[in-house]
């Protein structure tokens, strides 16, 4: 290398992290290559309380359900419920279960409760957001919730007499929940009621009641206030979105499954713009969602899949407002096989120095590896990604963890 490794890198720290910035960016992304890994999720944690308690982050982004962590969020800024119910109910992907969230979670709330019981103002609060679709692996949720929230919305603070429907119209189309919530249909496009009379119906009155949403923006606002309308515009997105995505499971076609996770990113991202205009957010979620370059999956007896992430779609809008940083990984030998790397690989060459995490400058790494690039780290277990070393340059930071041990 014509530049040591040792020169690349430092000790991990918030700090440490933004003097890799050039200014202080309004979305910053930490991407992780493997879920459901506590000592990672630590890691989050201790680097959102440093953004918050140093450079005025306020809001952290996980990749979770965006209408369960409403949940969250209320009880974070209003104590609104028990820490127990909103852990269980305001994370997907039975991550409620994880220690560290719910450390998360009773910090912020504490945060949020000043020494002397009162309550830290606005400006000062610290905010939970989802920033996934109601999404999981086995199926996509009805999007029964969102319409009929957004229509409430609508009817309680503007003009009821411009809705397209009733919420009795709504809930004839909508039928049986189990209809969307289907498990089959995520193989079986037959099995998937997305492009149904019903469904396509329900398409055009999800862009309707968005489109009277932005029309009656200041009266909706002044009737109830910006932070009711700001969830009107998120069941807004979500309602649209999973119609689309229920659409995309109906397709019969060899795009079917590029469809779809082209259509959860997009909801990811569009979320994510939304957290951007409020301000600045700490966003935590797989490097495959965060990543500036397409990002690719095997997923069952399809071909390679390709599709642009959520990071991408947010990149190309905010540019230098968008900063990402990719974590890789040494060791995850708990049940999971993957050992000590490879000398040839990126990650064989991090694992070489002495602290337990490191901060990398990405760039300067990249320019030191010189052509060619060394080999990509093959993983004997599909649940960990190896870092790409061709993503390096395009990375504005990066953080290696050296061992992964599960206490």
């Amino acid at each position: 290398m014509a530049t040591d490794i040792k020169d690349a890198a430092q000790a991990l720290d918030a700090a440490a992290l933004l003097s890799l910035l050039p200014d202080r960016p309004r979305l910053l992304a930490l991407g992780e290559p493997t879920h459901r890994e506590d000592a990672l999720l630590e890691l989050r944690n201790e680097l959102f309380r440093q953004l918050v308690e140093e450079a005025g982050y306020r809001t952290i982004a996980v990749e979770s359900d965006c209408v369960r962590g409403l949940a969250v969020d209320d009880y974070v800024t209003s104590g609104t419920g028990t820490l127990d119910e909103v852990v269980e109910r305001g994370f997907s992907h039975d991550w409620g279960d994880l220690a560290a969230n719910r450390e998360l979670v009773r910090w912020m709330r504490a945060h949020n409760i000043r020494c002397d019981d009162e309550g830290r103002p606005d400006s000062e609060r610290v905010r939970f957001a989802g920033f996934d679709g109601p999404l999981e692996i086995s199926h996509a949720e009805s999007p029964r919730q969102s319409l009929t929230a957004l229509h409430h919305h609508l009817a309680t603070h503007g003009d009821a007499g411009l809705l397209p429907c009733t919420a009795a119209t709504l809930d004839r189309l909508l039928g049986a929940d189990e209809r969307w919530t289907e498990p089959a249909a995520m193989r079986d496009p037959s099995r998937s009621v997305g492009r149904s009379a019903e469904a396509r119906e329900l398409r055009l009155l999800a862009d309707e009641l968005t489109a009277l949403l932005d029309a009656q923006t200041p009266g909706l606002i002044a009737a109830a206030s910006r932070e009711e309308w700001e969830r009107a515009r998120l069941h807004a997105r979500t309602a649209t979105g999973l119609l689309r995505y229920h659409h995309a499971m109906a397709d019969s076609s060899t795009t079917r499954m590029t469809r779809l996770l082209g259509v959860r990113d997009h909801m990811m991202a569009r979320n994510l713009l939304a957290l951007a205009a409020r301000g600045p957010a700490f966003v935590y979620a797989h490097n495959s969602h965060l990543q500036r370059e397409r990002s690719t999956m095997r997923m069952w007896d399809h071909p390679l899949l390709e599709w642009w992430s959520a990071g991408a779609l947010v990149s190309a809008e905010l540019g230098a407002e968008y900063a990402f940083v990719p974590m890789a990984l040494g060791t995850v030998r708990h049940d999971q096989g993957v050992d000590i790397p490879p000398p040839d690989t990126v990650e064989g060459l991090l694992y070489a120095l002495p602290e337990d995490r490191s901060l990398v400058d990405a760039r300067l790494l990249a320019a030191g590896l010189g052509e060619p690039l060394p080999a990509s780290r093959v993983s004997p277990w599909f649940g960990y990604a190896p870092l790409d070393p061709a993503h390096l340059a395009a990375s504005d930071g990066l953080v290696f963890v050296k061992d992964v041990v599960r206490g």
